[in-house]
């Protein structure tokens, strides 16, 4: 599976996954940048990035922690 920008909800869910024990209210935009680019399956150009789509990132792993299993 390869993700890239576009797949923001996979991303949460694999940043979910492998950063268990992270609070996700003290996790920053920055943290969540250089998870995503550290992801083994992560395959896309660094400068597509901007802050809306960190944040909706951030905003799927969050909904996940709540409304998820």
């Amino acid at each position: 599976m390869t993700l890239n920008w576009d797949s923001t909800y996979a991303i949460a869910l694999e940043l979910k996954r492998k950063y268990s024990d992270a609070n996700i209210e003290e996790v920053s935009i920055q943290q969540i940048y250089q998870w995503t680019i550290a992801l083994p399956e992560f395959e896309d150009d660094l400068e597509l990035v901007n802050d809306d789509i960190l944040n909706a990132i951030y905003q799927d792993w969050y909904e996940e922690l709540i409304y998820g299993k």
